[in-house]
C-alpha cells in the first residue's frame, strides 16, 4: 500500500470495520477519520495499519485492532470536563483519539500503571490500551469516586471489553463483549501454586 492509498484505507476501516459492527457515534468515527493510524506504527507495518486485527510494533507492544479503539472510545463516552488517564499498551493512538474529547489528558505506560503507588491526581476516566487479567489497587486509587475504566479483561483466556464504575471506594469491572485484544502482561495475576 503506497502513502497516497492510506487515507483510503482510513475510510475504509470506519465503513467496512466500524460501521458494520455497530461502532457509529459520529465522534467516535470522527476522531478515527482525523487520526493516521499509521502514524503510530513503525515504517514497515504502515501498509498494514488498517488491517481489522492488531498491529505487532515490537517488544511485545501492539496497536489494537481499529474495531477494539473504537469500541472502547464509544464506551468511554468522554466530555470536556473529564479528567482522563491513559494507560499505554506502547503505541499512544488511543490517547491520540481521546485527547481533544476530554479537558485534561495524562498517560502511563502499562508497567508502571501496574505497580504505581496512589498518585496524587484523581481521574474521572481511566481507559486501558489492552487486557489486564486484574485490576491493580493502585490503579483504583488513581479513579475518582463516580469516575468510569474501560478496559480489556482476561476471563478463562478470553478477552473481553469491560467497564466499570468507582461506588464507595471500589471499582468492579462489568463485561461486555468478547473482542480480541492484546494483553497487557504487567497485568497478570500472580502465579500461585496449588494442588
Amino acid at each position: 500500500m503506497t502513502e497516497t492509498e492510506l487515507p483510503a484505507a482510513r475510510k475504509a476501516m470506519i465503513d467496512s470495520q466500524l460501521r458494520t459492527s455497530g461502532v457509529n457515534e459520529p465522534f467516535v468515527l470522527a476522531r478515527m477519520a482525523a487520526v493516521a493510524r499509521e502514524d503510530f506504527v513503525p515504517a514497515a507495518q504502515r501498509p498494514i495499519a488498517y488491517i481489522d486485527r492488531a498491529v505487532p510494533l515490537g517488544g511485545g507492544a501492539y496497536l489494537a485492532a481499529p474495531l477494539v479503539h473504537g469500541r472502547m472510545l464509544a464506551e468511554a463516552r468522554p466530555v470536556a470536563t473529564d479528567t482522563a488517564l491513559v494507560v499505554d499498551g506502547g503505541c499512544g493512538y488511543l490517547a491520540a483519539l481521546l485527547r481533544p474529547l476530554v479537558g485534561s489528558l495524562d498517560t502511563i505506560p502499562a508497567e508502571q500503571a501496574a505497580q504505581a503507588k496512589r498518585g496524587r491526581k484523581s481521574y474521572t476516566l481511566i481507559v486501558v490500551d489492552g487486557a489486564i487479567e486484574h485490576l491493580p489497587d493502585a490503579l483504583v486509587a488513581r479513579l475518582a469516586e463516580g469516575g468510569r475504566i474501560v478496559t480489556g479483561l482476561v476471563e478463562r483466556g478470553v478477552t473481553r471489553l469491560a467497564t466499570g464504575r468507582k461506588v464507595a471506594g471500589a471499582a468492579t469491572l462489568q463485561s461486555l463483549a468478547d473482542i480480541g485484544m492484546p494483553v497487557l502482561h504487567a497485568f497478570d495475576r500472580p502465579k500461585e501454586w496449588s494442588f
